[in-house]
């Protein structure tokens, strides 16, 4: 089986752009404003998702023909929330900052709709190995929409990514002033809004060439 056919990369590719969990299938809005106020808890929230994504993924692909139809739904929360916890516990150890900012956020990546639509509706139906790529591709297009919306609210918000202050002080001695408004939840989701527009209007002008 060649790995990296042209169906696999397009399992992987697609969820980036064409069919985006966030600006295509609007899933998971509620963790991309909840998150997104600074750049880096916007990439570890987005990093996060990703492995648990394509790791269980991989598990249910791997288990699907043993899986009772009943209790399907069951087995894929209980490898969800195996998973979450062992991310969280590895965040609290390692970037125990980021974690306290992510707060409930990371144990509420169980409940994620990108997760469990992709879980129902690939990776049981799919071997393991395009089940991966499919988490992968799904998580890494969340995560870029984070990044995004992250970067853009902590640049105008704070003058800063990262936490390094990317604005000159001479700018703000000149009157400059941050947009206390980019730290606001409402903020997020224009930006996101405006993300999503901005998508949908340049492939449907795409579409209708």
């Amino acid at each position: 089986m060649d790995l990296f056919s042209k169906q696999n990369r397009e399992v992987f590719s697609n969820p980036l752009n064409l069919d985006n969990p966030i600006m295509v299938q609007v899933l998971g809005i509620c963790s991309a404003l909840a998150v997104t106020s600074q750049l880096k808890p916007a990439i570890v929230m987005g990093l996060a998702v990703t492995i648990i994504t394509a790791f269980s993924n991989v598990i249910i692909s791997l288990i699907r023909n043993t899986i009772p139809n009943r209790i399907r739904i069951i087995v894929q929360l209980v490898v969800v929330a195996a998973l979450v916890t062992i991310v969280s516990q590895i965040l609290k150890a390692v970037a125990y900052d980021v974690s306290v900012q992510l707060s409930v956020y990371v144990g509420l990546i169980i409940t994620n709709c990108i997760l469990m639509g992709r879980l129902e509706a690939f990776a049981m139906t799919n071997k393991p190995w395009p089940s991966f790529l499919d988490g992968v591709g799904n998580g890494l297009g969340y995560a870029v929409i984070l990044v995004v919306v992250g970067g853009i609210r902590e640049f105008f918000g704070r003058g800063s990514l990262l936490g390094f202050k990317i604005l000159p002080q001479s700018l703000y001695d000149a009157g400059y002033m941050d947009n206390g408004m980019m730290a606001m939840p409402a903020m997020a989701l224009i930006l996101l809004g405006c993300v999503i527009w901005v998508h949908r209007a340049y492939f449907y002008k795409e579409d209708k060439k």
